[in-house]
């Protein structure tokens, strides 16, 4: 199987690259991507990705996540998560929407509507009279 390309919108403000180690909380305005290790928190306004070579071991706060790495924490999106088909991911996910494909590993709780991961509450259905 073909590795798939991880786009973006064409411009990077920041990049981690393959080989390089990052602790601590970044807050970038922009884009990012991440081919290093980053350890800590990072915070975008824009689209994060985690290329293959990436492992994130932080909570992520941004617009859009891609991740075609690893990430262990929690990830919060005000837009779209994506898991591609390599990647893994372990830890509770905030999105509006989000895409897993086939072959991602995905350990943990997500949550579509925007608020804090919960469990789902099953109540039985009201008798009708």
């Amino acid at each position: 199987m073909a590795e798939r390309e991880i786009r973006t919108d064409g411009k990077l403000d920041t990049i981690i690259g393959k080989g390089t180690k990052v602790e601590g909380t970044i807050t970038v305005e922009g884009s990012t991507r991440i081919d290093g290790i980053l350890t800590g928190k990072l915070i975008s306004n824009d689209i994060v990705t985690v290329g293959p070579t990436g492992e994130v071991k932080a909570d992520i706060k941004a617009k859009s996540i891609i991740i075609g790495g690893k990430v262990f924490g929690n990830i919060e999106s005000s837009e779209k998560i994506e898991i591609q088909a390599r990647a893994e991911f372990r830890g509770d996910l905030i999105a509006k929407s989000l895409l897993i494909e086939h072959g991602a590993v995905f350990h943990g709780n997500s949550n579509m509507a925007g608020g804090s991961p919960q469990k789902n509450i099953v109540t039985p259905p009201s008798e009708n009279k």
